[in-house]
């Protein structure tokens, strides 16, 4: 079972919250908000957040300014994760992606079924690696964000995290750069 080890020092990570919709603006983008108010609460920092359209190009050019950005450790997006034509911010996060985290998707399955049930299987959550940043694809609801940051990111972005963490290991995303 997962536990919180207080004899560690807590280590905030630099997250970016990236919003993919058609229709929100900062005034009402709520799963936004909840991320950065949950990220924020957790003693975590928001180094970026911002909105694009539901176009693959557009949400991996933003994915990849941000891999490429050494402020950000982490990067959350929000929407696009869905069945639809315009739903595209799964393919955008693996266009960028070095190695996905398929655990990710099936923890969040996992979580989401005990909510929603069977509804669960339209939601196409994901999670990888780039640049060695972390870059995980949340649905738009505010449900979901909930549940994919208080279920999973919070604790595997807590460095006191037990038994293990991704933030223990961030150190170690690039080593592969340093082989000759």
């Amino acid at each position: 079972m997962s536990r919180i080890d207080q004899s560690r020092e807590f280590i905030p990570v630099n997250i970016a919250i990236l919003t993919v919709s058609d229709s929100r603006t900062p005034a009402d983008d709520r799963s936004g908000d909840i991320l950065v108010a949950r990220l924020t609460k957790a003693g975590h920092t928001l180094a970026a957040r911002a909105i694009v359209i539901d176009e693959r190009d557009k949400i991996a050019a933003q994915l990849s300014a941000w891999i490429a950005d050494p402020g950000i450790d982490a990067i959350i997006s929000t929407g696009g994760t869905g069945l639809t034509g315009r739903d595209v911010t799964v393919e955008a996060h693996r266009d960028v992606y070095e190695k996905e985290i398929e655990a990710f998707a099936t923890a969040f399955t996992t979580i989401s079924m005990a909510k929603i049930g069977t509804s669960a299987i339209q939601s196409r959550a994901c999670g990888g690696v780039a640049g060695g940043t972390y870059l995980f694809a949340l649905p738009g609801s505010p449900g979901a964000c909930k549940d994919g940051w208080d279920e999973i990111l919070a604790l595997q972005l807590d460095y006191r995290h037990m038994p293990c963490n991704f933030v223990e290991i961030m150190p170690r995303l690039e080593e592969h750069k340093r082989r000759k």
